[in-house]
């Protein structure tokens, strides 16, 4: 196979993923090519638009369902493992510490 072809095929094998990005930055430009559009129509008309947009932002964040799925409490801590852990810190030789754990009732 020749190089071109290989390249061609590599090339048509390895398309671009699209950037979100490129896709904010085309909304933000829509965005204001709408606004400037509306401000030469109207200023009164911007400003209404402008709480238009922000009551539906408002009321969707508010509808949105929780993402917790449970909403129960969480079950009680199971009695056996009420134990707690205590532990003391002996320095062995200057710089050197070792830490000693110790469960209660032990």
């Amino acid at each position: 196979m020749s190089r071109r072809k290989q390249a061609t095929k590599e090339a048509e094998g390895a398309a671009p993923e699209p950037s979100r990005t490129a896709g904010g930055c085309v909304l933000l430009g829509l965005a204001a090519i709408a606004v400037a559009a509306l401000y030469a129509v109207s200023e009164t008309a911007l400003v209404l638009v402008g709480w238009a947009v922000g009551a539906a932002v408002l009321w969707r964040t508010v509808k949105r369902p929780t993402k917790i799925e449970n909403h129960s409490p969480p079950p009680p801590r199971d009695p056996s493992r009420n134990t707690n852990t205590q532990f003391t810190v002996v320095e062995d030789r200057p710089g050197h510490c070792t830490i000693n754990w110790q469960k209660e009732g032990a």
